[in-house]
């Protein structure tokens, strides 16, 4: 079957590279990679989209608000530098 085809020209360089390495006619390289593609079912079917459903946490449980884990975590540490200089004492 005769067809007339745009190819992007990094696609064609890549081709005319195979072309030039492999002494394969042009049509018989586009063939091949045509081939291939369909043989890896590089055509996949269109996936639907990503949603993400949000769900409540709850309320806070203990002293720890969750929301705040940066500061808690500047305190924790904050509390043991002092713990290691009064160690250094």
């Amino acid at each position: 079957m005769r067809t007339t085809l745009t190819i992007e020209d990094g696609i064609a360089a890549q081709l005319r590279e195979i072309v030039h390495r492999s002494g394969k006619s042009f049509k018989a390289v586009v063939n091949d990679a045509l081939r291939a593609g369909i043989a890896n079912n590089r055509i996949a079917a269109p996936r639907r989209p990503y949603r993400l459903k949000p769900v409540a946490m709850g309320a806070v449980v203990g002293p720890y608000d969750i929301d705040k884990a940066l500061q808690l975590a500047d305190r924790f540490e904050d509390e043991e530098l002092a713990r290691k200089l009064q160690l250094r004492k």
